[in-house]
């Protein structure tokens, strides 16, 4: 266990039964969270990845494992110390959860009622919360007034109200157009940076782990399959769910599925080869295509190319037909290799991705 973890979960188990059936939601997880990550679970709908989120707060009781949130194990709380201990986690949602009655100003007050603050103070700390997320002009307004994404941000400020250290987004995106989406993932990744807030990012999206996590874990079957720091798990993914998830987000499926159509038009040959190459960091600074050709007269008929800014670090993406001898072929690719450049050759007849 990391000792920087604010979120620990130890071996968690979530089972439900239901009219003699018994459905193991989350199965032997253990996860560590550090203060300040924004960290992405992502899994598609039934891999148990909101049931398990739902444990950090005992929104979700597990049926065995342990779970410890800020220092506390949380699964002992009761009463008075486990709501003291929820305020300390936030919750934004798919579907926003505001009170249509109220106005936006009200909606963020709500979770201030209990507190201490005075009337006073609960309005000055609203009129704050609405100026961080943008929403300054709308606080007299109501839910039906507002956009999707302004809506969203309604629902960040409402979970800011008590100044959590965690804030958990589950599948907070999922309901709004690109554009809005990429601006409340801005948004998180504001927060993160200026309140120092843990975020947990759960979604099916790996575009969104892609704009602003510096983890990621991937859930299937409610087991975490593979994790690491976001860099590692898209440039060297090793189960094939986070490769179908990388290659939708990096759009490589659709370039391929392309490029495969045009098979009988590439002139496949012992000399003329379907390459990818990835490549990541100052491999991509280095003009490969030239020096191929200078070094082994390896010729590269670029198809398709992609790079992706990661955590400041450039994650390039090539799709190449590489034409010249095959012994001089086998030298270009060593060569590739010795760069750190990660390189397959792809069967047109093959559905699966390299």
């Amino acid at each position: 266990m990391s000792k920087d973890a604010i979120i620990q979960l130890k071996d968690v188990d979530v089972t439900f039964h239901n009219k003699g059936q018994t459905v193991e939601a989350v199965k032997d997880v253990s996860l560590d969270v550090e203060r300040g990550d924004i960290y992405g679970v992502v899994g598609y709908s039934g891999a148990g990845k909101s049931t398990l989120v739902r444990v950090i707060n005992r929104l979700q009781q597990p049926t065995a494992g342990q779970v410890t949130v800020n220092g506390q194990n949380i699964l002992t709380l009761n009463g008075k110390k486990l709501r003291q201990a929820r305020t300390k986690i936030g919750m934004i949602f798919q579907h926003f959860n505001l009170m249509n009655a109220r106005t936006i100003a009200d909606n963020v007050d709500y979770p201030l009622k209990g507190s201490k603050l005075s009337r006073t103070e609960r309005k000055e700390k609203v009129a704050r919360l609405l100026d961080l997320v943008g929403l300054s002009e709308k606080a007299n307004d109501y839910p039906a007034q507002l956009s999707g994404g302004q809506k969203q941000r309604v629902a960040i400020a409402r979970a800011l109200a008590n100044d959590p250290e965690i804030l958990i987004s589950d599948e907070a995106t999922s309901a709004l157009d690109p554009k809005t989406t990429s601006a409340i993932l801005e948004l998180l990744k504001q927060l993160n940076k200026d309140l120092g807030l843990t975020v947990v990012l759960i979604t099916h999206e790996m575009d969104a782990v892609k704009e602003i996590c510096n983890k990621v874990a991937v859930m299937e079957n409610g087991k975490i399959i593979e994790r690491g720091d976001l860099l590692t798990i898209f440039s060297q993914p090793k189960e094939k769910l986070t490769r179908d998830f990388i290659n939708t987000a990096t759009q490589i499926d659709q370039a391929l599925e392309k490029i495969y159509k045009q098979v009988g038009d590439l002139g496949l040959d012992d000399h003329h080869r379907l390459i990818q190459l990835k490549y990541v960091g100052a491999s991509t600074d280095a003009p490969l295509i030239t020096e191929l050709f200078k070094r082994y007269q390896v010729v590269s008929n670029i198809l398709y190319g992609n790079v992706e800014i990661l955590q400041d670090t450039p994650l390039g993406n090539l799709v190449v037909v590489m034409a010249g001898e095959p012994d001089q072929l086998d030298r270009a690719w060593q060569y590739c290799r010795d760069a750190g450049i990660q390189v397959a050759q792809l069967d047109p007849h093959d559905s699966e991705v390299a």
